[in-house]
């Protein structure tokens, strides 16, 4: 890194700028838009790993900075090569992931001609990034750059680096910026206050730990706060790892097939904690029969956006601060106060644990899907059961691992079965909920903890999205697992043609290759499983053969029934008023 003003090209401020923010690892698709800058990378101590789609690269680079909290870098050909970073970044915006992606742009002099790959670039990407970026003169190249890597972080979420193609060359004049980073704090005072005399006056407090326990390394101090109020903690949706699954407070996740155990709890709740969430729709709607909200329950709200503040449910108190931060002040405030509910602390505890029991009892035997369809489907079939796939790869699931989630009927099913102890280790695909993320995700996060087993689940519909991405495992030695439930359909929109569309099956039905010799085609190790005793050894088996740089796609054939749909309020019973659709309904 330089020190002071000196001369350099554009494409050397970039690079120094990169690594003046600790950039080590760079994903994208080579193009002759950033070539120049691309030829120094190995100088600067940046690797640079091709991949077989952009959108991959945006998914990569949302999973390193997801596991790593430092940010994760993409790169692409300016106009189509760009676009195609669309869905990622989208996805990486609902993550909260520092991502900076950089995109080169048509020539200063050429733009607006409608030249080869010509698009307005900064508009496509308005609505899902946290700070655009515009190097409109060569000289600025570092202290825009700077800016992107700054407000990534800063604000949690993609920046975008947008760099006309001719502007790498030239000769200026510059200095390298220090990176920006900043404390953060518990918030308002008075408001912690008043949230501390409604934990303290609470008899069954319960606290509801969400993705920014984890964004902002805060796990220790919620423990401390969850065990000074012997309070159950309940997971936010898809944040399963955002507090210990071993503690003996811990509730599981609240959402889509979550615990039933988080639920019931939450449910009698007269203060609940929302500490680093923002209480998004889909992890607060009815699930398993049950409306658990607590209504009358007094809600102290924590986030770092003051947006996202009373935005979905209604709050008694609402903090603008870091989720480790007014945790910490939190316990400060009560650690030396009578607080009401240590007067039933046996009682909460035994109801807790009895909870816990209970959903785990009910898990257990659970071992299909019970619905009529289901039943019927599953009839006959040699096939394994999806519920029993999930528990037998929960027993077997490493201390350590990383596991990512696609959309999907069984991969949301999941969601009861993936348990964790340490943050940064579950990464699912949030509220954007785009097919195709979960492998290029663990790809990145792999690069970013090689030494931690990685595992991505994923149906056999979003698998026919990523699949491209084992070129890039086996060129670059990147060790992960994938497993792939093949059932041979879109299960989560089969199951509304069940639920709606009297079995009217569209586009649904999937007629699949053997997944496993796909897998070997491309250099990887694929293997094909078809009873429960060989899940786990199977997984077993894969993750050890991550060490050696293999990466190794299970395909378990799992039968065509089919869970709960996502939510029951999507879609309405058909009605037909013209004739020729009388009877389609």
């Amino acid at each position: 890194m330089t020190a002071g003003k000196q001369r350099m090209t554009p494409s050397e401020a970039l690079v120094e700028t990169l690594a003046a923010h600790g950039v080590r690892d760079i994903f994208g698709i080579v193009g002759s838009a950033f070539m120049d800058a691309l030829d120094i990378f190995p100088a600067a101590g940046i690797r640079f790993i091709p991949v077989a789609h952009e959108q991959g690269a945006a998914h990569m680079a949302d999973g390193y900075a997801r596991v790593s909290g430092r940010h994760g870098v993409c790169i692409a050909q300016n106009g189509p090569g760009v676009t195609n970073f669309v869905t990622g970044i989208a996805a990486a915006y609902w993550a909260h992931s520092p991502v900076v992606f950089i995109t080169p742009e048509t020539g200063s002099m050429t733009l607006g001609l409608g030249g080869f790959q010509e698009t307005e670039q900064l508009p496509i990407f308005s609505k899902i990034t946290k700070y655009q970026g515009h190097v409109n003169n060569l000289a600025r190249m570092a202290e825009i750059t700077s800016r992107c890597f700054d407000r990534a972080l800063l604000e949690m979420g993609p920046a975008q680096l947008n760099i006309p193609r001719d502007f790498f060359y030239g000769a200026i004049e510059t200095s390298i910026p220090t990176p920006i980073r900043i404390g953060r704090g518990p918030g308002d005072p008075g408001s912690l206050d008043t949230a501390a005399d409604l934990l303290a006056a609470a008899r069954f407090p319960v606290i509801l730990s969400g993705g920014g326990v984890i964004l902002g390394d805060g796990l220790a101090q919620t423990i401390e706060l969850a065990e000074l109020l012997d309070a159950p903690v309940c997971n936010s949706y898809l944040h399963n790892d955002s507090f210990p699954a071993s503690h003996r407070l811990s509730a599981g996740p609240l959402g889509y097939q979550g615990s039933k155990a988080a639920m019931k709890l939450i449910s009698q709740a007269d203060v609940v904690l929302a500490l680093g969430t923002r209480l998004g729709p889909f992890g607060t709607l009815p699930q398993h029969g049950l409306d658990y909200w607590p209504a009358n329950a007094k809600v102290i709200q924590i986030d770092s956006d003051p947006r996202m503040l009373g935005l979905v449910k209604p709050i008694e108190v609402g903090i603008q601060g870091d989720a480790r931060a007014a945790a910490a002040a939190l316990v400060a405030r009560l650690k030396s106060r009578t607080l009401a509910c240590h007067a039933n602390r046996a009682e909460r505890l035994a109801r807790i644990a009895s909870e816990k029991n209970a959903w785990e009892a009910e898990l257990e035997g659970w071992t299909h899907e019970k619905d009529p369809y289901s039943i019927e489907v599953a009839r006959g079939s040699t096939y394994m059961h999806p519920r029993q796939t999930l528990r037998e790869l929960e027993r077997a699931m490493p201390p350590e691992a990383m596991v990512s989630t696609d959309i999907g009927n069984i991969c949301s099913v999941s969601n009861s079965y993936l348990r964790f102890e340490r943050p940064r280790s579950m990464l699912a695909a949030m509220s954007f909920g785009n097919c195709g993320y979960a492998f290029p995700v663990i790809c990145g996060a792999k690069v970013a903890a090689p030494e931690r087993p990685a595992i991505a689940y994923v149906g056999d519909g979003a698998w026919g999205i990523s699949f491209n991405e084992l070129l890039t495992c086996a060129r670059e030695r990147i060790g992960v697992t994938v497993v792939v439930f093949n059932n041979g359909q879109w299960g989560a929109e089969k199951k509304n043609h069940v639920d709606f569309y009297s079995r009217r099956f569209q586009a649904v039905n999937l007629k699949n290759p053997s997944w496993a010799a796909v897998a070997r085609s491309f250099e990887c190790d694929g293997v094909t499983v078809e009873r429960l005793a060989d899940v786990g050894p199977a997984l077993r088996e894969a993750v050890k053969a991550q060490s050696e740089g293999r990466t190794t796609v299970l395909e378990m054939m799992v039968t065509q029934e089919l869970g709960d749909p996502f939510r029951r309020d999507a879609l309405s019973k058909p009605v037909r008023y013209l004739k020729k659709y009388q009877a389609y309904v």
